[in-house]
């Protein structure tokens, strides 16, 4: 688990309301790879005008395999599969059998590489079974591992287009005038019947699919902005349009007649800070950490900490709702926040309670922590020191890590409860608790498990329901 500590940059809170992420964009090509157990990408390099990739790279993480090479000679074994390749050459031997690589093979610093265009033909004869290569798009398919969807817009008012996943997705999301981009680089999506939908609907007239360099792509017009949010475990996006807010000076509010908890005041923010008014409050704040370029810890290769917590806060967020509790994700995309924003953020959303969520490859079962806030500090006055700003919700945090733990044990998971000093724990206004999910035994890829994310899901939201009267009552 990485916490870092990010100087504020209170100016990006409202960047962040109006547009939730804009993946980076890059020039470098990738070829994606989808198989039963895992998803990953590799780098394309170029030779002679023609893309090349690593093949002992490209089958490494979905199988046990090894090679050796011998002056010009290179074999590599995958299971009980053997191949045979010779530098400059276009004929390969696998299983015995000749098969022409439609290009030379290249052998560097011991490192052998095949033209990606030879893929289709190559690997069948190397695992054994069934691949499907999209060589335009760069796009490896191992096995039946393809997700596919519908979208219908809804005759509701507004209208909604609903698009339905036969397996849980977690696109990269961006927004221009007019337009919702989803980006899947990790999901094994594939096209619809038609790259162009069109609904009988002047709000979300059409939609568009395409793939391209690793990726495939799933563009919603509309004549307003839109938004997406997720619901059944990630395998349901509904599309509809922003709430408008106005474009009139927003008028002084009166003064209420019992002033509210004061807010904290980020390290350097001016005196006055004007804070953007959310039209709902929530009773509780889900930080799926990390996110963008911070990929948090490699827990392996292929595996992202940063993944992992947003599929499990997607999780949590169904469990607690299911139980009637209201329930925002901080960050439900692949965007970037920093420790600063994510709690103004919170603490604009008045929550009861604040959870963020990890991941580790280190240990077993779940580790839970409230804040061990700093010495000196004191909050008086009409702000909140930044850096103690917990102080007086530190026994809720304590109270809620603890009806937590006895759930987690009630389901046979691994719990530990600590103290340490976290950000943004140390400054939000509300009970605040980190939940580390660590795999259920040695094979880190475990935490991949949906059955075992659901119970871990599952068990912090009957814990947190079990406290709920000493957290406060439902907003």
């Amino acid at each position: 688990m990485r916490w870092n500590r990010d100087g504020p940059h209170l100016a990006v809170v409202l960047l962040l309301l109006l547009a939730a992420s804009f993946p980076a964009g890059t020039a470098e090509k990738r070829i994606a790879i989808y198989a039963p157990a895992t998803s990953y990408s590799l780098p394309v390099v170029d030779r002679n005008g023609r893309d090349y990739v690593g093949l002992l790279e490209l089958l490494e993480p979905i199988g046990n395999v090894s090679s050796r090479s011998d002056g010009l000679h290179w074999r590599l074994r995958y299971s009980d599969a053997e191949a045979e390749f010779t530098n400059g050459q276009n004929l390969a031997k696998v299983r015995g059998r000749k098969v022409d690589l439609s290009g030379d093979f290249l052998l560097e610093s011991n490192r052998g590489i095949v033209p990606v265009s030879s893929l289709g033909t190559l690997l069948p004869r190397i695992m054994g079974g069934a691949v499907t290569f999209n060589e335009t798009s760069r796009r490896l398919f191992i096995g039946g591992v393809a997700t596919h969807f519908t979208a219908q817009v809804s005759r509701t008012n507004p209208p909604r287009l609903v698009m339905n996943f036969t397996a849980p997705v977690n696109p990269t999301i961006a927004t221009e005038p007019g337009k919702l981009r989803m980006s899947f680089s990790r999901e094994p999506i594939v096209a619809p019947g038609s790259p162009t939908l069109t609904f009988d609907d002047k709000a979300i007239p059409s939609a568009t699919y395409s793939e391209f360099n690793g990726a495939a792509e799933f563009v919603i017009n509309g004549t307003a902005p839109l938004m997406a949010s997720f619901s059944n475990e990630g395998r349901t996006i509904t599309v509809a349009a922003a709430p408008q807010q106005s474009s009139a000076s927003p008028a002084p509010a009166a003064a209420p007649a019992v002033p509210p908890p004061a807010a904290p005041l980020a390290p350097g923010a001016p005196a006055a800070v004007t804070t953007v008014v959310t039209p709902r409050h929530f009773y509780a704040v889900l930080d799926a950490s990390h996110g963008g370029d911070d990929r948090g810890v490699a827990l392996l290769p292929q595996l992202a900490e940063k993944d992992v917590t947003l599929v499990l806060a997607r999780r949590l967020r169904q469990e607690l709702e299911y139980r009637g509790i209201s329930t925002l994700v901080l960050r439900d995309s692949d965007a970037y926040i920093n420790l600063d924003e994510r709690a103004i953020l919170t603490n604009t959303a008045h929550p009861v309670i604040y959870i963020s969520i990890h991941a580790a490859s280190d240990g077993r079962g779940v580790r839970l922590y409230t804040s061990l806030l700093p010495a000196g500090e004191e909050n008086n006055g009409p702000f909140i020191a930044w850096d103690t700003a917990q102080t007086r919700f530190l026994a809720s945090s304590q109270a809620a890590a603890q009806g937590v733990a006895v759930e987690l044990l009630k389901k046979q998971i691994q719990v530990r409860t600590l103290a340490a000093p976290l950000r943004p724990l140390n400054n939000v206004t509300a009970a605040a608790i980190a939940v580390e999910m660590a795999p259920p035994d040695p094979d880190v890829m475990d935490l991949n498990l949906a059955g075992y994310q659901q119970n871990v899901a599952a068990a912090v939201a009957d814990g947190i329901v079990a406290v709920r009267e000493r957290l406060g009552a439902s907003q």
